[in-house]
């Protein structure tokens, strides 16, 4: 069998809507130079498309098309390291997306992660890393997703802040006690103004013993204006001296 016709057949192993390298074939490295030619025709035939530099997926195709792969995938060498520990996760715009705080369909990937990174294209979409200064864990990704909710509540898309705070009640609301212990931990690395705005949405709903430790924390003097105005969404909000 030619090597040409054995790179065609690591290939048409991969699950369709998988996002590999030449390192992902596992062929030998005297290889990849056959490899890059070899992908580079299977490209130009519409057997493969090519994501960016060195990154390339097969198309999976429905009654619509063909489909680009999820954003999961698309990052996954950002945000699981070789041993499928995580690294970083998804925030910002795809988690708005389900949280359905916005409709808006961005072209920008935002990835938390505890290394400082500069900004990267990865084919129509642009990959921005947001620090992350606690550890990043399976159990605490969720967390933390909300709390990056919490940070950039002002800069959410085709939404309000009233209707922003609502969804985070609601998604902070179906946690069970154990992680509303954990979410205040991770926040004592955030903003006073996260910590502020979580202290008052577990106020109103009825946490309220849990939020000395946020308490503590913030000056009694200052003021988080965010927009909030006379909305009856946060109950707490003067207690918390949210604007």
């Amino acid at each position: 069998m030619t090597a040409a016709q054995q790179i065609e057949d690591k290939v048409n192993l991969i699950v369709d809507g998988t996002v590999f390298s030449i390192e992902d074939l596992g062929l030998p490295a005297e290889w990849w130079e056959n490899i890059r030619v070899k992908l580079s025709r299977m490209v130009g035939k519409g057997m493969i498309q090519k994501l960016s530099k060195g990154r390339f997926y097969k198309p999976k195709k429905s009654v619509f098309g063909t489909l680009k792969p999820n954003l999961q995938e698309i990052v996954k060498d950002l945000i699981y390291d070789r041993d499928g520990k995580p690294i970083g996760y998804l925030t910002g715009y795809s988690i708005w997306n389900d949280m359905a705080l916005t409709t808006q369909v961005a072209s920008v990937i935002m990835l938390g992660t505890n290394k400082r990174h500069n900004a990267i294209k990865r084919g129509i979409y642009l990959i921005r890393f947001v620090h992350q200064p606690n550890a990043i864990s399976k159990d605490n990704i969720y967390l933390l997703q909300i709390l990056d909710t919490i940070k950039f509540i002002k800069k959410i898309p085709d939404t309000g802040i009233a209707r922003s705070i609502t969804a985070l009640k609601s998604s902070i609301g179906q946690l069970p006690e154990n992680d509303i212990k954990k979410i205040i931990r991770l926040s004592d690395k955030y903003q006073p103004r996260v910590k502020a705005i979580l202290g008052a949405i577990l106020d109103d709903l009825g946490y309220g013993s849990h939020t000395i430790v946020l308490r503590d924390a913030l000056n009694p003097g200052t003021k988080y204006k965010i927009g909030l105005g006379n909305a009856t969404e946060l109950l707490s909000k003067d207690k918390w001296n949210i604007e």
